[in-house]
């Protein structure tokens, strides 16, 4: 089956690490022709980049100085993001990376300086997935979905990935790492993890990832946002 989006249709998939949001994202953007943009990866690219650049992490005004920079030498594409025209994306996916994008991405001066990024791109159409999609960057987005699963079943998905990938994990170090993520991304001051008060709550624990698409493809199609 052939699904047509309206025009500059933009779809927003909040959750928490490791909830499956960026895996749904992708399955329902390959269905309704809607580019999936990780708005998680411009976090953790900023925090590779201030790192990279001997910036301090926990300085707010430092961060917030290599944006321009980082920013313009930046081309964020459906595949990912590109950093003067090479692909970065997998260094940008690694545990490390996350841990750097968790902390400036509790900045409040450094999340309001890249909405306009964010916003720019969603206006052509798309789907954007993260952590305060629906409820800061897309707020009028007409569909907007909060994903979850039980903590065990996220840390068991994080740790199948890196098996598969061939790299050393540990089933208990990653359930603690999420542990202390979900804490961080939730009680942070600025933009804090939580459903949008619109989004259609879908628990993912025990479904399989096509059961999730098509109860969001059956969302769409209700709300005359996708046709056949």
């Amino acid at each position: 089956m052939s699904w047509k989006p309206v025009s500059g249709l933009s779809i927003a998939i909040d959750g928490p690490s490791g909830s499956g949001k960026g895996t749904i994202a992708k399955l329902v953007g390959d269905e309704i022709g809607l580019p999936v943009l990780d708005t998680g990866l411009l976090y953790r690219y900023l925090g590779w980049r201030a790192e990279e650049a001997g910036v301090n992490l926990d300085d707010e005004e430092n961060v917030l100085g290599i944006i321009p920079e980082a920013t313009s030498a930046m081309d964020w594409r459906v595949e990912g993001i590109f950093f003067e025209q090479n692909d970065c994306t997998s260094e940008l996916r690694s545990e490390y990376a996350g841990s750097r994008a968790s902390k400036v991405a509790i900045m409040p001066k450094v999340r309001e300086a890249l909405l306009d990024v964010q916003r720019e791109i969603a206006k052509l159409g798309c789907i954007m997935d993260g952590r305060d999609i629906g409820t800061v960057v897309l707020p009028d987005a007409p569909a907007k979905f909060f994903l979850t699963a039980s903590q065990r079943e996220r840390a068991r998905r994080r740790w199948s990935q890196l098996k598969e990938k061939g790299q050393e994990a540990n089933l208990e170090q990653i359930a603690e790492e999420l542990k202390v993520r979900d804490a961080r991304d939730m009680d942070r001051d600025c933009a804090p993890l939580e459903k949008a008060h619109d989004a259609i709550h879908i628990d993912s624990t025990t479904m399989r990832m096509d059961d999730v698409v098509e109860r969001i493809l059956n969302v769409l199609e209700r709300r005359k946002l996708i046709t056949k």
